[in-house]
């Protein structure tokens, strides 16, 4: 089974704030809302544009 792949990102200190806001009002922590953002931008993409390559 393969491993999780980690990421680093640099945020400003407002948008950090916005994304902790918005993962605590869905419930979810900042790691899991990001993930939920990136797939949601991915899906909205492959419906624009077709499926992305692994």
């Amino acid at each position: 089974m393969e491993k999780d792949k980690h990421l680093g990102l640099r945020i400003d200190s407002e948008t950090h704030g916005k994304l902790k806001s918005l993962a605590e009002f869905e419930g979810r922590s900042i790691n899991g809302e990001v993930l939920y953002l990136i797939r949601q931008a991915i899906a909205q993409h492959e419906k624009d544009h077709g499926t992305l390559n692994k």
